[in-house]
């Protein structure tokens, strides 16, 4: 199916749970995130991300993390590190970029493989989510609608990703990698269809940065 006959599919979910009475909110967690992914072209909010660890078979609260987010669908995003370290994993719809302020250091990948099944691709790509990942619904925790989004190709890095979705945004997600790692993003003050500048997601390499292409 392609990304038009997609859009339309996606949109037509939305009006029948509308015709019905039923608000968004209601919407399970695939429907409300569907309707999302083509309905939001741009967005901007802030994150936390914690890695969580196991010790004697039980769970605990690792490395903390945060910043900020913006992005502009397809493909462009700006995902800022504040703590504990100030980092940058930019793309700019062609390539990816990751940049260490304290090494002064970039390293520059091509963006379709590096993101091909990643949660980047599922919350900044295309429309075309079935493509990459097969979702179902979860349940709901504490109020939040949750789905899950398996890759479907094998030499992705996660093998599950857990999204929570509240009044039609993503408010979390859980990443669980092919070792058996947990992270935990928390995603706030989100807001949808912002307006950015043209040059917005364009990367200018720092002076004096060495530059790495793997």
């Amino acid at each position: 199916m392609n990304i038009i006959k997609k859009s339309v599919c996606y949109g037509a979910i939305v009006g029948g749970l509308l015709s019905l009475g039923m608000s968004i909110a209601q919407a399970s967690g695939v429907e409300q995130f569907k309707a999302f992914v083509v309905n939001t072209k741009t967005a901007k909010g802030e994150f936390v991300q914690v890695q969580m660890k196991t010790v004697n078979g039980v769970s605990k609260m690792g490395k903390t993390s945060s910043g900020t987010f913006k992005f502009a669908r397809p493909g462009k995003f700006i995902w800022t590190y504040v703590k504990p370290y100030d980092q940058v994993l930019q793309a700019d719809g062609d390539k990816l970029y990751l940049y260490d302020k304290d090494l002064n250091q970039v390293t520059i990948k091509s963006l379709g493989n590096a993101i091909a099944s990643s949660p980047a691709a599922i919350l900044f790509g295309s429309v075309d989510l079935d493509k990459n990942f097969v979702m179902k619904d979860v349940g709901v925790k504490q109020g939040v609608e949750w789905l899950e989004a398996i890759p479907k190709t094998k030499d992705s890095q996660f093998e599950t990703i857990g999204i929570g979705m509240k009044d039609g945004v993503p408010v979390g997600m859980e990443l669980r990698d092919s070792f058996g790692q947990l992270s935990i993003v928390t995603l706030k003050s989100f807001e949808k269809n912002p307006s950015f500048a043209a040059d917005q997601f364009k990367f200018v390499v720092p002076q004096g940065a060495e530059v790495l292409r793997p």
